[in-house]
């Protein structure tokens, strides 16, 4: 008998796994398939997660009731804060994980998740009827069904691996390739070619680390969920050496026997993480590259290579790996490969991640052109919300790019596209110093407990955490400090000038030598939760720029409610240009702020626009 679901979910990785349990936790019975049970959650390239920008989107994921950032704390080998000499905007959690204690945690949590079947399958076909998705077809012909499906296949569609001139087909780390369904998908919608690469697995015992430059965690550190009050994990290091001119000449000498230089490689890198020889072509002059030594786990000596990705022949790699200081004895356990995938063109999606052309179908993760972890399960979690929204016969959730790291990475796919996979970067953002790491929970949770995400008692934790910060700030701004002797010596020894008369804690707060826990020193202040003392000296040291970005977001927004109509026929409105005609149509922009945003669409096709749209308005009123 043919199985029925409301939903389906291809794909048990990271945009997978917050995909099922979105709609599962909002009362639909999911079915999640995955070509293999043992990898769910693979962490197939570096075993970390975070990093400048992706560490806002888990914390975003998190606060809107997702699972990577209590995964995250859950499995972790170690923690740090990037960009620390820096200011909030751009500093960022990154950690180290287990990597099959990763994978297990969330395999378990989708398991014990009620309404949701975690179930292995290989997908070869979609059904559609009558431009719906009515469900799909696995290998051996059985049929499950479901009005609502979600597509997260990763790397995984018409994947061929490369080492060197060995060219094969396989998913990442020697997978299942899913060949069917990328033949099929073509019937429906744009596929582009897009690949990635992952260094060399190496074993740690064969490494001598007193060549190395340590780089421990960092003590005392919150974790990526705001449910963690706490993390007590013994942290371990990881090592940093560098390539040196011996490793360059070996790479230049083999440039031929790379995938990517052979020409056997047609797909599109991406451009933030290069693979070694794209480093040593691109960047002649330079006489040396940064390589890190990562763990893989708390019960295994194999170690990741951060920064030596490449498609040369395994025994290049060893060569290659043996000139650089620390690894002159190594031992490769797995060598680096690239890999070639089929994606979508996500000009093909709307904003809530559901297909134009497929009523039902949404796609989340690499299959939408993207890269990264935090990339997919923010997608997933948005993919899962509106796909059950689309059950419900309620509007799709559509999240702002002035509200969230997770609205600048869907706008940008669905209004931009891609010529190579997507990263997400704190520059992509124009309002990055309101949508900071530390306040995700003050932008999204309200969004996640109106949803049902987010369980009332957390939403009464996030609510008192608020009234804390509220009230403090509050106190900061109207507690007077006098420019006594002893307060104006203090002031001094901390580097800064005395007051010639009096000055609020607040205003004090405000000078840049000047930390919250400064204020000891002229106030008693009271026992506050770290999180609360953060967010407190934040909005107090930068109120000005946030209220500068408050104003400049408001303006954002009044462009961003002027909606259009889905169906408009934009060889109607008389004097756009013929491009903007052809990329308004193909885009469907939702807003005249996203329609701004439509590459080859200009200012004045936007006043011509509005003139029309103003003019629509009137004739419906009259």
């Amino acid at each position: 008998m043919p199985e029925t679901y409301d939903a389906i979910v291809v794909g048990a990785g990271h945009a997978g796994s917050e995909a099922a349990l979105a709609l599962a936790r909002l009362g639909h019975r999911t079915l999640l398939l995955t070509l293999n049970l043992d990898n769910v959650a693979l962490l197939p390239c570096n075993p970390s997660i975070g990093g400048s920008g992706k560490a806002t989107l888990v914390r975003e994921v998190d606060a809107l009731g997702g699972e990577m950032g209590r995964n995250c704390d859950e499995t972790l080998m170690q923690m740090r804060l990037l960009n620390t000499r820096r200011g909030p905007a751009v500093q960022s959690l990154r950690c180290q994980l287990d990597r099959k204690l990763y994978q297990r945690r969330m395999k378990y949590v989708l398991e014990t998740t009620p309404g949701l079947f975690l179930k292995e399958g290989l997908v070869t076909d979609l059904i559609i009827e009558n431009g719906a998705v009515q469900g799909m077809v696995l290998r051996g012909g059985l049929k499950v069904y479901a009005p609502a499906v979600v597509l997260a296949t990763g790397t995984y569609l018409r994947s061929v691996v490369h080492i060197g001139e060995l060219h094969f087909p396989s998913g990442p780390q020697g997978q299942h390739t899913a060949v069917e369904l990328a033949e099929a998908l073509k019937k429906w919608l744009p596929l582009v070619r897009f690949k990635t690469g992952t260094p060399p697995r190496i074993n740690l015992r064969s490494v001598d680390s007193s060549r190395l430059e340590k780089l421990p965690g960092d003590p005392n550190l919150p974790g990526f969920s705001f449910e963690t009050e706490g993390l007590t994990v013994e942290q371990v290091p990881c090592w940093v050496t560098y390539t040196t001119p011996e490793t360059h000449r070996i790479i230049r000498e083999n440039l031929h026997r790379t995938a990517l230089y052979s020409g056997a490689i047609v797909g599109r890198g991406p451009r933030y993480c290069p693979s070694i020889e794209t480093k040593i072509v691109e960047f002649p002059d330079r006489e040396s590259h940064q390589i890190f030594i990562e763990p893989e786990g708390w019960q295994t000596n194999e170690g990741y290579l951060s920064g030596c990705s490449t498609s040369l022949p395994r025994e290049v790699q060893e060569e290659m790996l043996r000139t650089i200081p620390g690894l002159e004895n190594v031992e490769i356990m797995r060598p680096a490969y690239a890999i070639e995938y089929d994606c979508l063109d996500p000009l093909c999606l709307r904003p809530s991640l559901e297909t134009m052309e497929i009523r039902g179908l949404f796609c989340a993760g690499q299959i939408n052109g993207t890269s990264g972890y935090e990339e997919a399960a923010a997608q997933g979690i948005m993919a899962g919300i509106n796909a059950a929204r689309f059950l419900q016969g309620k509007k799709p959730v559509v999240i702002p790019r002035s509200q969230a790291y997770i609205g600048v990475l869907i706008d940008d796919l669905v209004t931009k596209g891609v010529t190579e996979p997507y990263r997400m970067m704190t520059a992509r953002a124009e309002y990055r110093l309101s949508l900071r790491m530390d306040n995700a929970d003050v932008r999204l949770t309200p969004l996640g407990y109106s949803l049902g995400l987010i369980k009332p008692e957390r939403y009464a934790a996030f609510r008192a955490k608020q009234e804390m910060v509220a009230e403090e700030v509050e106190r900061l701004n109207s507690t007077l400090v006098r420019g006594t002797a002893e307060v104006n010596e203090k002031l001094v020894e901390l580097g800064t000038a005395p007051l010639k008369q009096g000055a609020t804690l607040a205003e004090l707060l405000r000078r840049p030598e000047i930390t919250y826990e400064d204020l000891a020193h002229f106030n008693i202040l009271p026992d506050l939760p770290r999180a609360v003392r953060e967010q407190v000296e934040i909005q107090v040291k930068y109120q000005g720029y946030l209220n500068r970005q408050e104003a400049a977001i408001e303006r954002f927004e009044r462009m961003e409610n002027k909606l259009i109509p889905d169906n408009l026929d934009y060889s109607r409105v008389k004097g756009l240009s013929k491009e903007a005609v052809d990329r308004l149509s193909a885009v469907r922009p939702i807003s005249v702020g996203q329609a701004s945003r439509v590459s080859g669409v200009t200012p004045a096709d936007i006043s011509v626009l509005l003139i029309f749209l103003e003019q629509e308005r009137r004739r419906a009123d009259v």
